[in-house]
């Protein structure tokens, strides 16, 4: 079982403070680690615009990639809630950017995904299909399924995330797949569309094995259905969100 209690620290690293959990081990996934920062006698310039370091002008790491640039190039404080920082640090223009917007899935989607939202799953090994509130762990490692039965599946071994949406046009039933994660090479995006459902593929500890579960929303729990579209697509966010930092 997960424990839903993992302790934290304050802890402070030469780019500031930062909170995280008491044990590596319960990191978040969605976490980074701090880069390594480019020695300052390997950066004699500005590694954006090429301005000469001197007494005058001097020299800024950026706290996301750790490349060395001058105070114009390095200006911009922006929250950076990937590596657990308290407050907003220093980035380049390219990081800021990527900051900026994954702050907004951490103001958003992500409370979306711990609030939960009801789905009808059905696992390859049954044919029946059962009402269950899917939710992230409070430390973003499992997802946990509540129903008759209870299961929790770890974000670290999800292989791949297919969302299965359908067309708003009457009688198009265009399905799109997002496919994202461990083994998947690319992130297709649909058009005009909603979430409808979303294939799940994962290994339990101790296997190799894919398992596979589908979670599909349904005519019969209108006032959740809203709720669970809006979930699904802050999956597919976080699904993203990890598959474009496996090279960060």
């Amino acid at each position: 079982m997960s424990s839903e209690r993992d302790g934290k620290k304050l802890v402070r690293s030469p780019s500031g403070l930062r909170m995280v959990p008491e044990s590596g081990m319960l990191s978040s996934p969605f976490c980074l680690d701090e880069p390594q920062w480019v020695p300052d006698k390997e950066c004699p310039r500005c590694m954006q615009c090429d301005t000469k370091f001197d007494f005058i002008t001097r020299k800024h790491h950026c706290r996301r990639c750790g490349k060395c640039f001058c105070d114009k190039c390095c200006s911009k404080k922006v929250p950076l809630p990937r590596m657990c920082f308290v407050d907003p640090v220093r980035q380049c223009a390219e990081c800021a950017l990527i900051s900026q917007k994954e702050t907004e899935f951490y103001d958003k989607q992500l409370k979306v995904l711990l609030n939960g939202a009801t789905f009808f799953v059905t696992s390859e090994t049954s044919e029946k299909s059962e009402t269950m509130v899917c939710r992230l762990s409070n430390n973003h490692r499992c997802l946990f399924l509540d129903g008759n039965s209870h299961y929790e599946i770890e974000f670290a071994r999800i292989s791949s995330v297919q969302i299965l949406t359908e067309g708003f046009t009457p009688g198009e039933k265009d399905i799109h797949t997002y496919t994202s994660l461990l083994e998947s090479q690319y992130i297709t995006e649909g058009g005009n569309t909603r979430a409808t459902g979303m294939l799940l593929q994962y290994k339990v500890p101790g296997s190799d094995d894919l398992k596979q579960m589908k979670f599909t929303t349904s005519e019969d729990l209108n006032s959740n259905k809203k709720l669970s579209a809006t979930w699904l697509v802050a999956m597919h966010k976080a699904a993203k969100l990890l598959y474009e930092s496996r090279d960060q």
